[in-house]
């Protein structure tokens, strides 16, 4: 097999490709196809604006259905969630090969320690799914218990295993309530893959996804990556998002210093509770703290900080948006911040 020669690249180019690789030029088209080329979505329950994998999606296509995502996820199963991620289903058999890893110390134990706990979830399942955990708590047969490790949590901490070995799966959503089912009835038949060689496909999408990479202070591009302008474009980018995820990164490609600070005692914040960057072209050039006020269908602007030297942008535009995606009726905004 050929040696792959990567490109050196200088760091404003970098900068283009990393933001086009993300499709955040204005590129993306459609759910499927830009979670494809993304890699995958991460989900969490955080909702001070919108979920991180509806968030990440809005700023790349703008207005979206967000039952699309579902009905990719459930009904047409063109993609799939493992361990809060949503997947292509293409990939599906590079996770069945992580699922096949060895589970740590902890999770062996847990196992070991609740054999016949486990044969019951999954009969359970295999009699009555699918089933939200808690209908499984509440048959006859649960009996809870609490320990000093996992605490209360027995049905869920079960469950997360089970679907990290590939023995149940995510099958559905009531509310925000995981449906939950063995994972033979789901998930498709698939081809094997030994880890090293789904580890290593695994690693190349990620560097196709993201277009650069750091290594010995040099900027190296993907063989795919494109370079090329990138549009005057404005739009925020959640915490959560690719383009930013790797704090370490994103200083050294945009010179951005960046952290959530939602853990941070209020004291103590530089900036916010959520804060989301903005992304002005190919640059990173302020933040801005937007919470939904859902009683009252309010999109309020907290704050807003813009970088050190950096020119100050039109925000009503990419605030209507925002506001019409999140389902606001108005947009309310202190006497704003900027440093």
């Amino acid at each position: 097999m050929k040696a792959t020669t990567w490109v050196s690249v200088p760091p404003d180019e970098a900068r283009r490709i990393a933001v086009r690789a993300q499709l955040l030029d204005g590129s993306a088209e459609g759910v499927l196809e830009t979670v494809r080329r993304l890699g995958f979505l991460q989900i969490d329950p955080i909702s001070t604006v919108a979920p991180p994998q509806y968030l990440v999606l809005w700023s790349r296509l703008g207005q979206f259905e967000r039952e699309e995502l579902d009905r990719l996820l459930w009904e047409e199963r063109k993609l799939v969630e493992w361990r809060a991620f949503i997947w292509p289903i293409e990939d599906l058999p590079l996770l069945r090969a992580r699922m096949r890893r060895a589970l740590n110390r902890n999770a062996n134990e847990f196992l070991r320690e609740n054999r016949s706990f486990r044969r019951y979830v999954l009969r359970e399942l295999e009699a009555r799914g699918p089933l939200l955990s808690r209908e499984i708590e509440d048959h006859a047969g649960f009996e809870r218990q609490h320990h000093e490790w996992w605490g209360a949590r027995k049905m869920g901490l079960m469950l997360e295993i089970l679907a990290a070995r590939g023995e149940v799966a995510v099958v559905g959503r009531r509310g925000k309530q995981r449906l939950w089912d063995v994972a033979e009835r789901w998930y498709p038949e698939t081809e094997t893959v030994p880890w090293p060689r789904a580890q290593q496909l695994l690693a190349e999408k990620r560097f196709r996804a993201l277009g650069v990479r750091l290594e010995k202070s040099e900027w190296l591009a993907h063989p795919d990556a494109a370079d090329g302008p990138v549009p005057d474009r404005v739009t925020f980018l959640s915490p959560f998002d690719r383009l930013i995820h790797d704090r370490d990164r994103t200083e050294a490609l945009f010179g951005f210093f960046y952290r959530l600070e939602m853990f941070v005692p209020k004291a103590k914040r530089e900036y916010g509770y959520y804060v989301l960057p903005i992304l002005h072209g190919d640059r990173l050039v302020g933040r801005i703290e937007p919470v939904l006020d859902r009683k009252t269908g309010t999109l309020r602007v907290n704050g807003l900080w813009w970088e050190k030297g950096a020119e100050p942008v039109e925000l009503d535009q990419p605030l209507a948006e925002l506001a019409r995606f999140l389902g606001a009726e108005r947009i309310e905004a202190e006497p704003l911040r900027s440093t």
